[in-house]
């Protein structure tokens, strides 16, 4: 293995194993806040290096590297694995389990490379990690009276760690109960003297009552369980009464893993964590799993209560009725508990202090209803599950269950089905969970269901609950039901929160701002802000992200069914009316932010509700959270045959899809809106969405069909009298001639254009025709008039658009000083380029960058670093649908594969971007492909084969007027004479 920054980049690869590791992020593990300018050139270098090391290894994705192997390979997933095997397994197995997990560890991770951000964000979780096992390990040791080994492992570990309370108290309990009372107290001392000479402060509780216990009692006492009751001591009793564990229990692996943390955590008072989710999500299964898997720490008692929070038939439990109930649990004699809430909950309280218990209060409605039961011994944790936040709560953890991802769901299926079953019909059993929207109660009700029915098939269940207003009937079984889980918590809403739940049912799209939320509820923003935060309360509103909102699919068809049934048509559409208005008017603005448009409307009305975007970044945010919800909404405007808002906001939206990879709702979008368009007779909707719709198959690599689009745009909106549009219309066939080899045609179409946003004054148009211009230029080997044009570009452009047009002319100018022999001025260039094209989420202007990368580490002798650039770029073209530029992107490979001597592999990558070329119309890339072809020795490519291959692109590139025509030349007539 190389040095410290090879070191690095592999250990990050393996600790996000399987997953994507960007270059931004090895950046900041390698040097903070302070990369060097050739940063991503070295991480190119030393992953490149790791490749020869460990072949077959790491692949490059979009933004960064994933590396693949067994994960029993890496330790610290070994580690990790033997880890959580403990946790379920027996305590004599679990202790061997976990012994086996911190053999695993062999120093401190990461040690002598990477940054203080590597140290903070990927180091000290780990070392956690580890001490957690470690604590684990010495828990179970000490349950099974392995005293003198806890001792033996512990004390080096304590120096290691000197301020660590809880190993501090495993190790003294761990001497006390091995007869070792004097080193016991003699530890204690050494750490309450070093906590108060370097800290200023004292032992927690916990440790400062086991040091009293020792002063109290010898060993032998000292074993006594705390069960056993003196003559002072009322009868305590040790009771688990936790529900019945499932035994398919599934998934929830993160949240387990976040209630063991705090479990274990070495805190001076009681633990109180909140598991919230929507009905059905799986939280009381969740909290008695945890129980069974975490009794052993909590010696004095499993205890569980419902407390009726969201219960059929039911009204909650008052908080005085379950003291009760609980304190007769664990032994108060029932003549014993006093009347009053105040005194029930006191005695509740001393009963269990200095006790280690788990409670779980299951089902809680309210704050004042769990408040009064929370015990406050130190060890003890108290679980509540609700559907509320609970938010009064001080001091408590809050975890909210999520859904069931795809894999937590099928695994579910085949605990209960059998793996077979689901192997069968896999592709339908994801379909059920995605009809399902990952619901736990969804989807054991389907599994119960076809547990019984073995004669059911998964393509069975999906077609019954595909049909109309059957879903919910679908979804019950033995007294389970999605249906009535959902109402219990709709019930308990105030008139007002009914009406809003069910209005946020008639969401255009699957998610929904602030702004937009009220323009759907029909109020201030300040009101809606209220309404929505009440409805996330209860659980029936997701929050994602920061006043951005969405219903579970569930929730979601509940909602719709009841507001279709109880609005009536009428109010259904003026309500959805009033969304797709505000949606369309603040699209219409946040255009304006991204570039010219082909559309100047200056009649536009205010919906009262627009978002506040003040800069091109806020814009690209906005249109990238809707991005799903606009293309919906175009399609209920044309659903409303309102052709002329569909069109307008099919106008508004094209560009954002473009820029950012969107190439399925690009075009979808547009034939949409076109269709609406032709059935009225819009012949203006038609032209400015055929610009929209050309852009898109440009993208698509579909260049006849751009061409053709493109010129029946400009020419209807010329015979309708909008001359911007036309224009904007002759701005897009230029790039498309440019793309097509036709690059004379290309130059002039953009020269009109910019003699036209001149004559408007209009700099933004101005701006972009020179970076346009720069690089048709580039292209004919003009590299000084390409640099003078992209200067002209920077000169002209609007102070908002500096980032998006500075991506574009720094590529451009890269390429040019390649062209110039300017290597480090290139890679400078290009560097700066896809920063921001990645700040920005430039996908086509990434895909460019990276290919013009390649062609600046070809030039500069490094083949191996050339490659992996173009394929980043053709990976990213993939991923993204961006197919444009596959034929352009695979010569530039071929050319780097023959320059380095690797003439096969050329081949493969020349004879695809000569067929992709071919098929396209792509002249100008056809020759290239046919000179680099043309030029590979025999056998790679006949000699006859060669001659033609020449003689084409000496033709074309003669044509199109490129600088390689004499190259195609001269190579003709050096291996055919002529």
């Amino acid at each position: 293995m190389g040095g410290p920054r090879q070191r690095c980049v592999l250990g990050a690869l393996l600790v996000n194993l399987g997953r994507e590791v960007t270059v931004d992020r090895l950046i900041t593990y390698l040097w903070s806040d302070d990369p060097p300018r050739t940063a991503r050139s070295v991480i190119q270098v030393q992953v490149s290096h790791l490749r020869r090391s460990i072949p077959g290894s790491i692949s490059t994705t979009a933004g960064g590297y994933i590396f693949d192997a067994d994960p029993d390979s890496v330790d610290l997933y070994r580690f990790r694995r033997l880890r959580d095997e403990a946790a379920r397994a027996a305590p004599e197995e679990a202790l061997e389990l976990l012994d086996r997990a911190l053999s695993c560890w062999r120093g401190v991770p990461f040690s002598g490379v990477g940054s203080e951000a590597l140290e903070h964000t990927v180091v000290g979780p780990l070392r956690e990690e580890r001490w957690s096992a470690v604590i684990a390990w010495a828990t179970c040791a000490l349950g099974l009276g392995r005293h003198s080994e806890v001792v033996s492992r512990l004390t080096p570990l304590a120096r290691e760690e000197p301020f660590r309370e809880r190993l501090q108290h495993l190790l003294i309990t761990a001497l006390w109960h091995d007869n070792e009372k004097a080193r016991a107290l003699a530890a204690y001392e050494d750490f309450r003297v070093r906590l108060a000479d370097e800290l200023g402060v004292d032992p927690g509780p916990e440790l400062a009552a086991l040091h009293a216990r020792i002063l109290r009692e010898d060993a032998d006492q000292g074993r006594r369980t705390a069960t056993e009751p003196t003559e002072s001591e009322t009868v305590y009793r040790v009771r688990n009464d936790l529900p019945r564990d499932l035994p398919d229990f599934t998934g929830r692996v993160d949240v387990l893993r976040s209630l063991e943390k705090i479990s274990l955590a070495d805190e001076e008072g009681a633990e109180v964590c909140v598991l919230t989710a929507a009905g059905g999500g799986g939280k009381t299964t969740t909290a008695v799993h945890f129980g069974y898997e975490s009794a052993k720490r909590y010696p004095d008692g499993q205890l569980f209560i419902d407390l009726y929070g969201y219960t059929a038939g039911k009204e909650p439990l008052d908080p005085s009725s379950a003291l009760g109930s609980l304190l007769r649990a664990v032994g108060v004699p029932p003549e014993t508990i006093p009347e009053s809430l105040e005194e029930r909950s006191a005695l509740w309280r001393a009963t269990l202090m200095g006790r280690r218990t788990l409670l779980i209060l299951d089902n809680a409605s309210s704050y004042s209803q769990v408040s009064p039961l929370l015990p406050s011994s130190p060890g003890s944790l108290t679980l509540i599950t609700s559907r509320n936040e609970l938010s009064g709560l001080s001091g408590a953890r809050f975890l909210s269950l999520g859904m069931f991802d795809e894999r937590s769901a099928l695994d579910l299926f085949s605990r209960v089905l059998g793996e077979e079953r689901v192997r069968a019909e896999e592709d339908r059993a994801r379909e059920i969970v995605r009809i399902c929207g990952g619901l736990p109660l969804a989807l054991r009700v389907i599994a119960g269901r076809m547990l019984s029915r073995p004669r059911w098939t998964f393509g069975h269940v999906a077609r019954r609950l595909g049909e109309q207003n059957r879903k919910f009937r679908e979804l019950q079984v033995d007294g389970q039901s999605v249906e009535t889980a959902i109402d219990l918590s709709y019930q308990s809403l105030n008139d007002e929160q009914r009406s809003a739940f069910l209005t946020l049912g008639l969401m255009i799209g699957d998610s929904i701002d602030l702004a937009g939320g009220a323009a759907l509820l029909g109020v201030s923003v300040e009101e809606g802000d209220d309404i929505l935060q009440e409805l996330v309360g209860v659980c029936l509103l997701d929050e994602p992200q920061g006043d951005v909102y969405r219903m579970h699919d569930l929730i979601r068809d509940f909602a719709l069914d009841r507001a279709t049934a109880e609005f009536g048509a009428e109010r259904v559409d003026r309500i959805r009316g009033r969304l797709a208005e505000h949606y369309l008017l603040t699209a219409q603005h946040a255009a304006d932010l991204l570039g010219p448009r082909a559309l100047h409307d200056d009649e536009r009305s205010d919906s009262g509700y627009r978002t506040e975007l003040l800069r091109r970044e806020d814009a690209e945010e906005w249109f990238d959270l809707h991005r799903e919800n606009l293309a919906d909404t175009i399609d209920y405007f044309a659903s409303r045959d309102n052709g002329e808002h569909a069109w307008r906001m099919a106008e508004s939206v094209w560009r954002f899809y473009a820029l950012h990879g969107q190439m399925g709702l690009l075009v979808s979008s547009q034939e949409r809106a076109l269709q609406v368009s032709d059935r009225q007779g819009n012949r203006r909707g038609r032209a400015v969405t055929l610009i929209g719709l050309g852009i898109g198959y440009y993208f698509a690599g579909r260049f006849d069909d751009a061409l053709r689009m493109l010129t029946e745009a400009r020419d209807l909106l010329a015979a309708v009298g909008d001359s911007r549009g036309s224009i904007r219309a002759l701005a897009n066939l230029g790039m498309v001639y440019e793309r097509v080899g036709r690059l004379r045609d290309s130059a002039e179409a953009i020269s009109g254009v910019l003699d036209h946003a001149v004559a408007l004054g209009d700099r933004r148009l101005e701006s972009l025709q020179w970076s346009n211009l720069a690089v048709v230029r580039q292209a004919l080997g003009q590299y000084e008039e390409a640099l003078h044009c992209a200067a002209r570009s920077m000169e002209t452009v609007p102070e908002e658009d500096v980032g998006a047009s500075a991506a574009l002319v720094k590529r451009v100018m890269g390429e040019a000083k390649v062209g110039l022999g300017d290597i480090e001025g290139a890679l400078r260039d290009l560097d700066e380029a896809l920063e921001l094209s990645q700040r920005l989420r430039l996908v086509g202007s990434r895909i460019y960058v990276h290919n013009s990368l390649g062609i600046a580490y070809r030039a500069a002798g490094c083949p191996e670093e050339a490659v992996e650039a173009h394929r980043a770029a053709l990976a990213l073209a993939e991923e993204s649908g961006d197919r444009s530029g596959d034929a352009e992107i695979l010569t530039d490979l071929g050319i780097t594969h023959a320059e380095a001597g690797h003439h096969e592999e050329a081949a493969v990558a020349l004879e695809k971007a000569h067929a992709i070329a071919l098929e396209r119309d792509e002249r100008y890339t056809v020759a290239r492909a046919c000179l680099a072809l043309g030029t590979l020795p025999a056998p790679t490519v006949t000699a006859d084969r060669a001659e033609g291959l020449l003689r084409t692109a000496a033709e074309i590139l003669t044509e199109v007027g490129s600088p390689d025509a004499e190259r195609a030349r001269a190579a003709l007539a050096d291996r055919f004479g002529g």
